[in-house]
């Protein structure tokens, strides 16, 4: 494998890749194995994980080693590795400079670094992860810490969120949800709990079969839905959380847990060099077609930093490295673009062996893949989820093949 450590100098990228998740090392694979000669990925991670089964560690269903694994073993053959992270970017220089001041220009620059946690955005809450009763399966740190406090709560208050936009894949914050209600169902203690879910929307995924059936799931466990209510503050010492509701604040006291989900925010050197706006989050501003910025021709993005105007998943990333790659290609070469129709996949669990996948793109649901009754919770699918996603993950998707 042809790697270029931060210590070793790197002056000049055709293709620039920012971000070493799925997107980055996906895109790095796929340009690598249609004939780009010259991939450059900057990434200061020593640890690429497979963020989805967060959600299972969460909940005892995997270990953490089922999600990590090296960085220097995903990073595919050939693509130039700088440990680094971005520090600045110029697109009017076409420079993106590193945390250790490296500057390196490129002919081609793909942002895709994801989204950060923006815990200013809500007051309190890294204090509440500090002391312990409040955690989240998004947050890598914190995935262990959930099932052993989800196990100990047996009476009290519960609240569980879902993100607002801009937010990786908002709907499976719903998984950690069903999954303990299932278990508190099942040990004989749900109905001690007054079980609280703060939606930041009506509903849940925007489509109104899957959407019906999660209602349904909400109801069978009794699940106390907020619905249009979003995390404001939160009191670390009296255990309190305070929501923003449409019809005013609402203030839930005494919790017995709370999995509170952060607020996600773009890294601010996006913004910070023109490429997108804080009125989104920060997130890259492009085409949310053809994936290109719309300021910089020589710019492009894709997954939860990029701007695309539909939820982000890693289902949707797929489709969305296949436009790119070709598209890359096809601008070389001043021919005509693909359009990305902003297809993604929510996976929800509803108990803790079942799963329902929801597909859509922005036109509306679409059952190109699922050659089975749509929405209808499945073990199948469930096993599919936990066992079967992560080996195509690493073993294709890393890879390029899919």
């Amino acid at each position: 494998m042809t790697l270029t450590r931060a210590d070793a100098l790197v002056d000049h990228a055709e293709v620039l890749v920012v971000g070493g998740g799925n997107a980055g090392i996906s895109l790095a694979a796929r340009l690598l194995r249609d004939g780009a000669e010259d991939v450059t990925l900057v990434e200061p991670s020593p640890v690429h994980r497979y963020r989805p089964l967060l959600n299972y560690v969460g909940v005892g269903e995997a270990p953490v080693s089922a999600l990590e694994r090296p960085m220097a073993r995903v990073v595919p053959r050939g693509c130039r590795w700088v440990q680094d992270a971005v520090a600045a970017v110029d697109p009017g220089a076409s420079t993106v400079t590193t945390g250790r001041g490296r500057r390196i220009t490129y002919s081609t620059l793909v942002v895709c670094p994801g989204m950060q946690e923006d815990w200013d955005a809500t007051p309190g809450l890294q204090d509440a992860y500090a002391a312990g009763w409040a955690t989240s399966t998004y947050v890598p740190g914190a995935a262990t810490l959930v099932w052993p406090a989800l196990q100990a709560v047996r009476e009290g208050t519960v609240l569980f969120t879902v993100p607002p936009e801009p937010a990786p894949c908002a709907a499976t914050a719903l998984k950690p949800l069903f999954m303990a209600c299932d278990s508190w169902r099942r040990a004989g203690v749900l109905r001690d709990l007054d079980v609280v879910l703060a939606l930041p929307e009506k509903q849940v995924t925007g489509v109104r079969k899957a959407d019906a059936r999660l209602e349904r799931a909400f109801e069978r466990y009794g699940v106390r839905v907020l619905r249009g209510a979003r995390v404001a503050r939160v009191d670390p010492v009296l255990r309190s959380v305070e929501l923003s509701t449409p019809t005013g604040s609402r203030q839930l006291d005494d919790l017995a847990h709370a999995h509170v989900v952060p607020h996600y925010r773009a890294p601010r050197w996006v913004a910070g060099g023109g490429l997108g706006t804080e009125a989104d989050g920060g997130r890259v501003d492009v085409d949310p077609q053809t994936l290109r910025s719309r300021r910089h021709e020589d710019v492009w993005s894709i997954g939860d930093v990029a701007s695309l105007g539909t939820s982000s998943s890693g289902g949707g990333l797929r489709k969305q490295v296949d436009v790119l790659a070709r598209n890359l290609a096809a601008a070389a070469k001043g021919r005509r673009l693909r359009r990305y129709d902003g297809f993604t996949v929510m996976p929800v669990t509803t108990s803790r062996r079942r799963l329902v996948l929801v597909e859509r793109d922005r036109s509306g649901p679409r059952p190109r893949h699922l050659p089975v009754r749509r929405f209808v919770p499945r073990r199948t699918t469930w096993l599919f989820d936990r066992y079967g996603l992560p080996v195509v993950y690493f073993r294709r998707l890393l890879r390029g093949k899919v």
